[in-house]
């Protein structure tokens, strides 16, 4: 898979969003600890800008910024053949060539480059508000590969968007037991409760989620919750 099949197989603008905040709650609930954490939504990232992002510690990562303008996704596996560290140090031809204006500025953000300012990236998508798909540059990708830009791992979950397919990760990368029902609820967005909270994690409470909620802009839990 690469970002063309990523592409076709993406929802709207605003279900993603709603997918990104979910992945980012249960992976606050499930691990407390910041470090430990996989997925994350920063609903106040900038003035007027959301953004979710993933990573795994190890050069393997994503950002999404949500905008009036619509959607950037930054995606960068440092093991792909596409990695602009085994391309002179420039991103690959065609990944960020096509960036439309609205989003240009994310190009060169400092979140998303290294200290000499080479764009961290292997794989680019992004959507206006206007648009009617996901769009992505012309690119030549490299032969001899599956997984040229690391779209297959980095995108996973954004395209099985199913509550098992959480399940699966989380059980995984966490080594816990993951309650499905629970995941099936934070993917509706239901506000949180005890009970919820508790079948996930039980060391967990709603008063300890509380700056993750509002980071996160999850619902807030129902008066009787707290």
């Amino acid at each position: 898979m690469t970002v063309y099949d990523v592409a076709r197989q993406f929802p709207s603008i605003a279900d993603l969003r709603n997918l990104c905040r979910s992945l980012a709650m249960l992976d606050a609930i499930l691990s407390p600890d910041w470090e430990g954490r996989y997925y994350s939504f920063n609903a106040s990232w900038a003035d007027g800008e959301e953004m979710a992002s993933m990573r795994n510690g190890s050069g393997y990562e994503y950002s999404i910024v949500f905008s009036a303008a619509g959607a950037y996704i930054r995606g960068f596996d440092h093991e792909a053949p596409m990695s602009p560290y085994g391309n002179d140090g420039e991103p690959w031809p065609g990944v960020i060539d096509e960036v439309p204006e609205a989003f240009k500025s994310f190009v060169a953000e400092p979140a998303f480059t290294d200290e000499d300012d080479v764009p961290v990236v292997t794989a680019c998508l992004w959507r206006e508000a206007t648009d009617d798909r996901w769009r992505h540059g012309v690119i030549d990708f490299p032969t001899g590969s599956s997984d040229p830009d690391g779209a297959t791992g980095l995108f996973e979950l954004l395209v099985d968007r199913s509550p098992e397919a959480f399940q699966r990760f989380a059980e995984d990368y966490h080594e816990v037991s993951v309650d499905l029902e629970a995941v099936r609820d934070v993917y509706a967005l239901l506000p949180l409760s005890h009970e919820l909270v508790s079948s996930l994690n039980p060391e967990v409470t709603l008063v300890d989620l509380g700056e993750d909620i509002a980071e996160i802009g999850y619902p807030q839990p129902l008066r009787d919750a707290t």
